[in-house]
């Protein structure tokens, strides 16, 4: 390390032997790990098989070019945080509007001074492994929800299912991308602060006494504390807060009322339930869909539910053709 900057891991791309040099001296002069390619095809194959943390490629090279290889690495490979900064000697408006199309994340026009050249990199470095380890909180995320799920044999592939027909339900109500998202990922998370409740009181076989129901009803408090932090469950997070609050007030665990309940969780909260009864837990039988949909109109004759939103879902589940 030197001058307090990160050591990075940065692929060079450029037919131009004496520019690849050019950078790669550079750039070891801040003491990243440099690897160079003489064309894209080459640095496709080693952009599958290494974890860089930003590319540097020449625009204009034989064979396949700069714009077509930043298409292959956010089309075909999937790589869509990866930096792709591109070197050039075009000031073209035409030309670089053409590159951030094909998935350019930055220019660096020629000639360029060496301290532009680490900056840039630097920048985008850094902001790739901020990214990567958001992911792999998130992903650390998705595992503990799965190892809850695992607990429970009688749950089965419960998240799964919530999930898949959250994002179906979504799309019927005609909501954006965002909200479709952040239902799909709730579907996965939406207990994963039980891992806060003693196994005692989570697997209890019979039904749960008073006390046992008040550690039971911190779940919701507990799970949203795991994800608030994190950006990317910006939308996920008040699901996972109140997907068992009541419309009329009577839910956990703040008690919300009527619309004051986020609508996202209002959305999750009739899927979770259908699945629930549909399903068979230790202490019921797998209800007929029939049977679920009745169940729902009478909580919401109860007060429980949202009218408008059930009645919804009901004409989304009949509508169905795939469910047993």
């Amino acid at each position: 390390m030197l001058n307090g900057t990160s050591s990075y891991n940065i692929l060079i791309v450029d037919d131009d032997e004496a520019h690849r040099n050019l950078e790669s001296e550079i750039l070891t002069l801040q003491n990243h790990k440099v690897t160079e390619a003489e064309n894209a095809e080459r640095a496709l194959e080693l952009v599958k098989s290494n974890d860089f943390d930003a590319v540097l490629l020449d625009k204009r090279m034989p064979g396949i070019d700069g714009d077509t290889f930043c298409h292959k690495v956010r089309n075909e490979l999937g790589l869509s945080l990866l930096p792709l900064i591109m070197v050039t000697g075009t000031n073209n408006r035409d030309e670089l509007l053409k590159s951030l199309n094909a998935g350019a994340t930055d220019f660096i026009c020629k000639p360029f001074h060496p301290s532009e050249l680490v900056a840039r990199v630097n920048s985008a470095a850094k902001l790739k492994r901020v990214t990567d380890q958001l992911d792999d909180m998130e992903s650390m995320l998705f595992s503990l929800a799965r190892m809850i799920e695992a607990k429970d044999e009688h749950t089965g592939n419960h998240c799964d299912r919530l999930s898949q027909l959250c994002g179906k339900f979504g799309r019927s109500l005609g909501l954006p991308e965002k909200d479709i998202l952040a239902l799909e990922k709730g579907g996965v998370l939406h207990d994963i602060g039980k891992l806060g409740i003693p196994d005692a009181v989570l697997m209890k076989p019979s039904a749960l006494n008073e006390e046992e129901l008040t550690i039971m009803a911190k779940h919701p408090v507990i799970g949203h504390n795991m994800c608030a932090g994190l950006k990317s469950m910006k939308h996920t997070a008040p699901i996972i807060l109140h997907h068992h609050e009541r419309w009329d007030g009577s839910g956990y665990p703040y008690g919300l009322k009527g619309d004051d309940i986020p609508y996202l969780a209002q959305v999750f909260q009739l899927v979770d339930i259908f699945d629930a009864l549909t399903y068979e837990r230790p202490y019921k039988t797998a209800f007929s869909i029939e049977k679920a949909l009745s169940i729902l109109k009478e909580e919401t004759e109860k007060g429980w539910r949202n009218p408008t939103l059930v009645n919804k879902f009901v004409d989304f589940i009949l509508a169905q053709d795939n469910l047993e």
